[in-house]
């Protein structure tokens, strides 16, 4: 077989599986983080967090199989450890870049909740009255 179809076979399962990986990770410990930014609800937070990790795996398996071809031919071992450092570098740079891309946004908009909470006055108290001589 030819080494340069083992590279690319030895990319895909690694980069398919680290994909997994990170989408499985953010999913279980990002639905807290969630559940803060929609205020508690659950039912919602949850289908954030599904939507979340459809798109995830979407835009990072397409984005590996789109950089699955190599521009040279693979002929030594060397070679192919070097072409797979560098393939799998750059899977890793753009989950990392999704990852951080996730946190800004929800970040904007548990900030935007704070802020909209803080900004709503009190209800004043209804039906109480001052006590007569006060």
């Amino acid at each position: 077989m030819d080494l340069t179809v083992v590279t690319y076979v030895i990319y895909l399962l690694i980069s398919i599986a680290l994909t997994v990986w990170v989408a499985r990770t953010l999913s279980r410990n990002g639905r807290v983080f969630i559940g803060d930014v929609l205020q508690g609800n659950e039912k919602l937070a949850d289908a954030v967090n599904q939507l979340l990790v459809v798109g995830f795996y979407l835009v990072n398996i397409g984005f590996v199989t789109l950089y699955l071809r190599s521009g040279k031919e693979v002929g030594t071992a060397r070679a192919l450890f070097e072409a797979l450092s560098v393939k799998l570098g750059v899977v890793l740079l753009v989950l990392g870049v999704m990852h951080l891309g996730n946190v800004w946004v929800l970040n904007r908009m548990r900030r935007r909740g704070i802020m909209e909470r803080q900004q709503t006055p009190p209800v004043p108290p209804q039906g109480w009255t001052a006590p007569v001589g006060a």
